[in-house]
Parts: structure tokens; C-alpha cells; sequence
């Protein structure tokens, strides 16, 4: 069984982690797949099931519901964006620059990895934009933020909080533009190709306006001139 990388999620999240057997990553391949397809009010374990020439009661051994499969889909994006995040700078000490690679990794996180097996990272970006929000714009968000549920998406944040804090260590709002960077990124590869008035890029923008864009962004917040 080839595992490639595998993330250490939530718990609460699963039954039993799908990353470690060769069914399971079948499931999570397929559910990236189908939920791309149909979306995520359509989706269910019957038709992820039937999909994998499998049974509903098979899904239900790994997951209890779906809206904790889309969390827990939804968290592996986010720590894969981390892990990007992490091996892109693993030598640059100027933070400036270690600034600019977190955006670029932000928006091309959404490409497509040699480096993963079973996850197809373009779809599931497309998933994390559409759907993302439906797993903790939920009436028990507090509960299942209790139960650790959203630890991935927090510890990302952290991480680009911390970035934008040792390029300008006055910055009041750390947490806040990590928060707002990311939520960009994501909206704004979906504007342009859906919403074009919303957005100052075309469709099929190439990555690379979308990322000087944000450069900008950031500089004339963090960097005095």
C-alpha cells in the first residue's frame, strides 16, 4: 500500500483514520471526487458506496456522518497548505520573503501534487471553497470546536499569524489578516471564474496576478515605507 503523506488529524473526526488503509484511501479519494461532482447536499454514503463498488455500512466503518468527512477533508487541505508552508521555508531566514511564500503557497496549494497519492488537490480546493464554510456554520460549532474538530484549520492560522507577526512585530492584528489572506486566496480563484464583478481578475486569471495582488496587500499593511 503506498501511503504517501499522511497528516495526524482530529481524532473526533473519524472512526478510523482512512489515511492507513488501502479502502480508506479509496474513500477518500472517491468522496473528493463525487462531492466535486454533486456537492455536499447531494453527497451521501450510499452513493459514495455504490461509487467504490462497495456498501454504505462500509463508510459508516470509518465515518459517522458526512459532515464529519467534509471536516476532515476540509482539515487535510488545511494541513497541507501548512506542510507546503513549512518546506518552502525551511531555509530562508529574511521573514519578508518567508511572508511572500505563504501566499504563494496559499493559492497554488490549489494545484494538482505529484506528492499525494489519492487526493486530488485541485478538486478538493474547489470543495474547500464551496463547502468548506459547512462544516463549522453549524448550530453546534462550539461543541465541535470543544471536541478538537477544527485543531488543522486553527494551527494553520497560528502559523501564518506568527509569519506576519516577525515581519512587523507592531502589527496589531495578526490573526486577523492570517484569517483574511486566506479566505482571499480562495475567493478570489472562485470570483474571477464565477464572479467576475466581484473581482478585479478574469476568468482563468493566471495564479501569479492573484499573488501580486495579495503581495501588495500585505507590504502596504506590514512593511513602513
Amino acid at each position: 500500500m503506498s501511503r504517501g503523506i499522511q497528516f495526524e488529524l482530529s481524532k473526533s473526526l473519524y472512526v478510523k483514520d482512512p489515511q492507513n488503509t488501502k479502502y480508506g484511501q479509496r474513500l477518500l479519494q472517491n468522496t473528493v471526487e463525487l462531492m466535486a461532482e454533486v456537492g455536499f447536499e447531494s453527497f451521501n454514503f450510499k452513493k459514495l458506496g455504490a461509487r467504490m463498488k462497495s456498501t454504505e455500512t462500509s463508510v459508516y466503518r470509518y465515518f459517522e456522518n458526512k459532515h464529519k468527512l467534509l471536516t476532515y477533508i476540509c482539515c487535510w487541505y488545511w494541513e497541507w497548505i501548512h506542510y507546503l508552508i513549512d518546506i518552502h521555508t525551511l531555509n530562508i531566514k529574511d521573514p519578508k520573503e518567508v511572508l511572500y511564500v505563504m501566499i504563494h503557497q496559499l493559492l497554488y496549494a490549489s494545484e494538482k501534487s505529484s506528492m499525494t497519492v489519492y487526493i486530488n488537490e485541485s478538486l478538493l480546493h474547489d470543495i474547500v471553497v464551496l463547502e468548506g464554510v459547512k462544516s463549522f456554520h453549524v448550530n453546534e460549532v462550539d461543541k465541535d470546536n470543544d471536541l478538537g474538530f477544527f485543531e488543522s484549520y486553527k494551527a494553520l492560522n497560528s502559523k501564518m499569524a506568527k509569519i506576519i507577526s516577525d515581519v512587523n512585530p507592531d502589527y496589531p492584528y495578526p490573526e486577523s489578516l492570517a484569517i483574511t489572506l486566506s479566505t482571499m486566496a480562495h475567493d478570489q480563484i472562485y470570483f474571477a471564474s464565477h464572479f467576475p464583478e466581484l473581482s478585479s481578475f478574469e476568468q482563468r486569471t493566471p495564479l501569479a496576478q492573484i499573488e501580486e495582488m495579495m503581495r501588495q496587500t500585505v507590504t502596504s499593511l506590514l512593511i513602513p515605507t
